[in-house]
């Protein structure tokens, strides 16, 4: 899925207007994107005009308990993944960057 920054805004200011950024999951209906500093962070989707809709298939999807949509790799769709890369965990980091690097390749 691509899409692209359609208004400039104070609370995301490592993200670059009319920039198209690839998503890398979706959480809770928020959008994880790299942003300009090459972190995967999430930001609310009316920032953005999507571009291309299509979700790599084999993304896993889940509905949550209040009906809040998850979709990752599966390499990322495991409690805590995120947590651990922030935490510089070398084999979230390894598994991570081959992923996103799989993810690249294969748009």
């Amino acid at each position: 899925m691509i899409v692209e920054l359609n208004k400039s805004d104070s609370d995301h200011p490592h993200l670059s207007i009319c920039q198209q950024y690839m998503v890398i999951g979706i959480e809770a209906e928020d959008y994880r994107i790299l942003n300009d500093l090459g972190e995967p962070c999430l930001y609310p989707p009316e920032l953005f005009n999507v571009i291309d809709m299509k979700e790599p298939d084999y993304w896993i999807s889940e509905v949550g308990e209040d009906g809040e949509r998850y979709a990752y790799p599966p390499e990322f769709n495991r409690p805590g993944f995120f947590e651990d890369l922030f935490d510089r965990n070398e084999e979230a980091m390894r598994t991570f960057w081959q992923t996103i690097n799989r993810g690249l390749t294969a748009a």
